[in-house]
């Protein structure tokens, strides 16, 4: 198990009194980058998919939002909401994710609709939808940002994991391809592909059965080195950048 990333301290002001959105912040990994964002001095409004699920938000974290990116519906009446709001928001991290595993002959349509809509057609339209917020941010002097989770799959496609790997390979590229887009309007991009880490999202598969993994990266150290990435004005994480 790593140690937990050292935060680069002079840094840390980059956050301060700026307000990011986490995508995913009940979840294991979502919920660390959550506190460490709000450590750092970030305000983060965070995601969950259902009110029972928000007490896993860190209290810090206000306000808690439903999403759920299975529903086309909840996508856009959370862009409206904050986009008519005026809602402030310089940073977008996505940390939400399904995994199925088997033969891609054996996984379902339906399946594969939920991995596709989870992993990347929903946050492909929910950042989308949200960039006029971001270019806001850009034009206040602020330095907006998106964070993906794409993860090592992105790279290298895993046998048992071609579907997920082909939408978060699809993640990848829908990062690069609106990096070259936003760019000059001053918002930058990060994708960020961690090798397995130990989140027990395997354990929460919609599909098939997970094989023995390796013991797998700790979500802290995951977590703070893609908050130090945020600090650090990085634009890509590749699955090197978090070996220890």
């Amino acid at each position: 198990m790593k140690p937990r990333f050292s935060l680069v301290a002079k840094s840390m002001e980059k956050l301060r009194g700026k307000t990011v959105l986490v995508l995913g912040g009940s979840g294991a990994l979502g919920s660390l980058i959550t506190s460490a964002l709000i450590a750092n001095g970030a305000q983060v409004m965070a995601t969950t998919t259902a009110n029972e699920k928000g007490d896993l938000i860190p209290s810090a974290a206000s306000p808690r939002l439903l999403l759920n990116l299975e529903v086309a519906e909840s996508i856009e009446v959370l862009v409206n909401y904050l986009i008519q709001s005026g809602a402030k928001i310089d940073g977008i991290v996505n940390a939400t994710g399904l995994v199925a595993f088997g033969p891609a002959s054996e996984l379902s349509i339906a399946s594969l609709n939920r991995l596709s809509a989870v992993n990347l057609t929903g946050p492909i339209a929910l950042i989308s939808g949200l960039l006029p917020a971001l270019r806001s941010s850009a034009q206040a002097g602020n330095e907006p940002f998106i964070v993906n989770i794409s993860g090592v799959v992105a790279e290298s496609p895993m046998a048992g994991l071609a579907a997920y790997s082909a939408t978060k390979a699809g993640l990848w590229a829908f990062d690069q391809a609106l990096s070259r887009e936003v760019r000059k309007e001053g918002i930058r991009v990060i994708d960020a592909r961690p090798g397995h880490t130990e989140t027990g999202l395997a354990s929460r598969a919609i599909a098939g059965i997970a094989p023995a993994f390796p013991t797998g990266m700790a979500p802290g150290w995951v977590a703070d080195r893609i908050v130090s990435a945020i600090l650090n004005g990085e634009t890509d994480l590749p699955s090197t950048a978090f070996a220890s």
